[in-house]
């Protein structure tokens, strides 16, 4: 039995006699919300003093807030992370967006996009999926960004009801994509591709609600992936008619407040129906970023932002709610990562553990109900784009850093603003965390590039 397969199993017996439902409550219903490029610091409760989002602070407020979660540097990898509980990098071909149109954006990507491959394949066990296996309806509405062949879409990975977008961003008003060959409308309705007059974010969390007022006494799991506040960065009060869309405004800090604003409000939206169907005593509700903010996210004070590897570009915020079972107002430093959630609501669903997979992600439901203590852990990023290779690694508060040819080593408990080179002063650690993390990238090889090598023809 691997290392992280009995680390997840071994917080099964005693969150047992721990998650005990008032009543005769069956399994929580979950529902798990993601933001998209949200910066680390673009969140009230995590001091932003600009953008108000009185909703998702709740969350944490009657829940848990974490301080040290963690997803990847772009959108593609921490979803497909989110949804498998391992590294990316088992999938191949995945460790950095998939880009407008179905185009590969590095060697290993662009070989997969050449064969119909770039996507996440039904081989890889996801988490709606494991959840059907427990008697839970499923739905995803919003972003996708895990493949455009319809043989990756969300109703073949366990989902009974998808409407979104499979690329990574789209004009909020038009639903047309944007760079790289604007103009391709890739909105969807199950597998039928649709048109909808609307504010994505106002599409996204109507479809849930709709939803969920159609839910009986089944246990349900909601995916809820918005595309806010990613580029283009649009005002839904400037829509223009005469246009049918409204102007883009990169870089201008009160328009991407209001749309982080938007967000906020229909997530509030989603936690009033909870409570009208008298469902939020035993929902367990997550909200979180995919990555860091880019250019139009605020980050502070960490440093970098989206598409690195240094905490600004994965650190981001993430907010924990199951009234039923944990407690209000605790904040945790326990560090996190997006592939953890997987696990965890396994565990919070009391589902089998699935033995024909084995898990990177840890199940921290005792951390958050307070069970265990925050612990130290191992873990590591690795980002491909282009010709850009970034990577990371993380033993407790010492973090290694390869970007590109340049090294750096920082311990994150005096210097999470990563300031301080130790690499020179601790050449120890360095050898240790770089042996680490060429270990790592060995066991995680992805199956299915086995036929690729370097600067192969497509």
């Amino acid at each position: 039995m691997t290392t992280s397969r009995r680390l997840f199993l071994a917080t099964l017996p005693g969150l047992a006699g721990r998650v005990r439902l008032r009543g005769d409550a069956g399994p929580p219903n979950v529902v798990l919300i993601v933001a998209d490029d949200l910066g680390s610091g673009d969140l009230s409760s995590y001091g932003c003093r600009d953008i108000r989002t009185p909703a998702i602070d709740s969350i944490g407020r009657q829940g848990v807030r974490f301080t040290q979660f963690y997803g990847t540097p772009e959108c593609t990898p921490t979803r497909c992370a989110l949804l498998t509980g391992r590294y990316q990098q088992r999938v191949g071909g995945l460790e950095c967006a998939i880009g407008v149109g179905n185009n590969g954006r590095y060697d290993e990507a662009v070989w997969l996009q050449k064969r119909g491959e770039l996507g996440l394949p039904t081989s890889e066990l996801t988490l709606p999926r494991i959840l059907k296996q427990r008697g839970y309806d499923t739905a995803c509405f919003g972003k996708w960004h895990l493949g455009y062949p319809e043989k990756f879409w969300p109703n073949r990975h366990g989902f009974d009801e998808y409407f979104g977008i499979l690329g990574g961003g789209a004009d909020y008003f038009t639903h047309e994509e944007f760079n790289e060959g604007a103009g391709q409308s890739y909105l969807y309705h199950n597998a039928r591709k649709v048109r909808r007059d609307g504010y994505l974010t106002d599409l996204f969390a109507e479809a849930a609600l709709g939803w969920l007022k159609r839910r009986s006494k089944r246990p349900f799991f909601l995916y809820l992936p918005f595309t806010a506040p990613h580029t283009p960065i649009q005002d839904r009060d400037e829509y223009d008619p005469n246009t049918g869309t409204a102007p883009t405004r990169q870089g201008h800090r009160t328009t991407y407040a209001k749309m982080v604003e938007r967000m906020d409000g229909r997530i509030g939206d989603v936690l009033k129906q909870l409570d009208a169907m008298g469902a939020a005593e035993n929902t367990l509700v997550i909200f979180l970023s995919d990555n860091g903010g880019d250019a139009n996210g605020d980050n502070r004070p960490l440093r970098g932002k989206k598409s690195s590897v240094w905490e600004g570009g994965i650190r981001v915020p993430c907010l924990v709610r199951w009234p039923a079972v944990l407690p209000a107002g605790k904040v945790i430093s326990q560090l996190g990562m997006a592939m953890d959630l997987l696990p965890t609501i396994v565990s919070a669903t009391r589902t089998p553990a699935p033995s024909e997979r084995t898990f990177d992600g840890m199940a921290l439901l005792p951390v958050l109900t307070g069970e265990r203590q925050p612990f130290p852990r191992l873990v590591f990023w690795r980002y491909k784009r282009g010709s850009s290779v970034r990577k990371a690694v993380r033993q407790g508060d010492m973090k290694y850093v390869f970007d590109s040819g340049q090294e750096e080593l920082h311990d994150l408990a005096r210097d999470v603003r990563e300031e301080n080179n130790l690499l020179a002063e601790r050449p120890d650690v360095v050898r240790d965390l770089k042996a680490k993390l060429t270990a790592w990238e060995r066991d995680v090889s992805a199956e299915r590039l086995r036929g690729f090598t370097a600067g192969s023809p497509g």
